[in-house]
């Protein structure tokens, strides 16, 4: 027979089957087989937690919120992000991020057990019972209804009827909705598969939307970018928000992070964590949100050169500066005090003296003060205090005295606490100003919540900034987010403070001092 011949093209493609499925059978055959002499033999599949060992990753899904992962000015960072970048240290592996969409990307990627852990910003839900591990990871979180301040106010769900909320795709809120259906039928809403809650929030602001529903956390971290929008009322208790895990996974991975968060919440890592990302976050009100935003579209123009070149000069965010000078006297040049404080930067005549000041009123030469006063206060806080708290602790220096801040130290140490963290100081800066606490003091009465005021101020005017503004670029690269300082510097460019130059910067006047979150 002919090799091109019909029946022996047949016979052969029926011989390549056959021997085909000859192969997959004895495959089955012989994985059947080693599956039964490892068994025997005491041997099994590596657990979860050992494949991540020896691939040396951990695969993780997230999505982009300010809440969770974000790039910043020194790469990405976000309260999720860091919780589990300390997670793959602990476990001496690399951790590989991949971005999602939204969390309905996050969720179908977990299900099909293609990444170990899901950062989504959820809480556990009934419905993620058979598809879904849950592990909280220290943060509480509400469903709050939100609206635009042109709309009726609502109260309670009943108030709703007939209205429409919006929401992103797979959250926490849209699952509160199916479960209060029943009692709720007259409740109507719309998902929003291709927003997140910044873009909920956006269309509120413009007033596209009347109402919708966000999470507390992510309505802290945005609130003051959309001053239209005014709170509602919570849907249910608050929850805690939690990582996701494969169904289908064994618990050896789940287990290792769940003795990872028991250590850090035991060592307070979460604490300062959360302290950190959420702990000056108390809202700017409408009308200090909208001045605000205002001055910066209005009156840092004027004024942003100066502050960039300044920060340069002295190795500084810039941003940082600019939260500074806004917190001193809102950008305004002319700024005047009774007590005698003045100027963009609000200097006292000594310490302008001390800085070579000659004119607090020029806000070329104001600016150039607050840095580099600002500097060589940054540079006295001792070296062992890890940033950002090393910021915190200069701008309290800045506004209340080095000496007042050490007083307020030596209480917290005193009373078992960290010294060298600011959320632990800061409880303690406040008892300055009452008698049982000040008369043991080496310096004695401060206002000492005028200082808390301040750096959470400041704080969140820079957050704003740093998501509007770009940095510096020449600004040096550092493990600081706010101020460059070289490695292994004593602070000595400008001098040694001395105890009566530290306290030059005193109290600030009570019409700038006590200036609240809300301006």
């Amino acid at each position: 027979m002919h090799p091109d011949d019909p029946a022996v093209t047949e016979n052969r493609d029926l011989r390549r089957i056959l021997t085909a499925r000859y192969l997959a059978t004895a495959n089955k055959y012989l994985i059947a087989c080693t599956f039964a002499l490892l068994t025997l033999s005491g041997c099994s599949q590596p657990s979860t937690l050992q494949e991540i060992r020896n691939e040396g990753v951990l695969h993780v899904i997230t999505r982009v919120a300010p809440s969770i992962y974000y790039e910043g000015r020194d790469g990405p960072t976000g309260y999720d992000f860091e919780l589990a970048k300390l997670f793959a240290e602990e476990l001496g592996v690399e951790l590989r991020l991949r971005v999602a969409e939204d969390n309905t990307e996050v969720l179908s990627v977990l299900s099909k057990d293609f990444a170990h852990i899901g950062l989504a910003g959820l809480s556990a839900q009934p419905l993620f019972e058979n598809h879904y591990k849950t592990l909280p990871t220290g943060i509480e979180a509400q469903s709050i209804v939100v609206y635009n301040r042109d709309a009726e106010r609502p109260e309670a769900l009943g108030d709703l009827a007939g209205e429409t909320l919006h929401l992103v795709s797979d959250s926490n809120h849209e699952y509160q909705l199916q479960a209060l259906a029943d009692a709720a039928p007259d409740i109507h809403w719309q998902v929003h598969p291709g927003l997140d809650a910044a873009g909920v929030l956006d269309r509120v602001e413009s007033g596209e939307l009347s109402y919708a529903i966000v999470s507390s956390n992510e309505l802290e971290l945005n609130h003051v970018f959309f001053p239209q929008v005014k709170q509602g009322f919570a849907l249910g208790d608050a929850k805690e928000l939690a990582w996701l895990f494969p169904a289908n996974q064994d618990d050896s991975l789940i287990s290792a992070a769940k003795a990872f968060i028991e250590k850090m919440q035991a060592d307070g890592t979460i604490a300062q964590l959360s302290e950190r990302f959420y702990g000056h976050l108390d809202h700017l009100n409408y009308v200090g949100a909208r001045t605000f935003m205002h001055h910066v579209e209005n009156r840092l123009p004027d004024y942003e050169t100066l502050f960039r070149d300044n920060a340069s000069i002295f190795s500084m965010d810039w941003r940082l500066l600019a939260a500074i000078g806004y917190q001193e006297s809102h950008w305004r040049p002319n700024a005047v005090s009774p007590t005698g404080v003045r100027g963009l930067m609000m200097l006292t005549r000594n310490t302008a003296n001390y800085i070579g000041i000659n004119n607090r009123l020029d806000a070329e030469e104001s600016i150039q003060g607050g840095a580099k006063y600002f500097r060589m206060v940054h540079e006295r806080i001792p070296e062992r205090i890890a940033e950002p708290d090393r910021t915190w602790f200069a701008l309290a220096s800045y506004n209340v005295g080095y000496g007042h801040l050490e007083d307020a130290r030596r209480l917290t140490e005193g009373a078992g606490k960290n010294p060298d963290r600011w959320m632990d100081v800061k409880e303690f800066l406040p008892l300055l100003a009452q008698k049982e606490w000040y008369k043991k003091t080496r310096f004695g009465y401060a206002r000492g919540h005028e200082p808390v005021l301040y750096v959470q101020n400041i704080r969140r005017y820079y957050d704003v900034l740093a998501r509007m503004m770009k940095p510096t670029e020449d600004t040096p690269a550092t493990d600081s987010p706010y101020v460059g300082l070289e490695q292994g510097s004593e602070g000595r460019a400008f001098g040694q403070l001395s105890e009566e130059g530290a306290d030059m910067r005193a109290s600030l006047p009570p019409e700038l001092g006590m200036i609240p979150p809300t301006l």
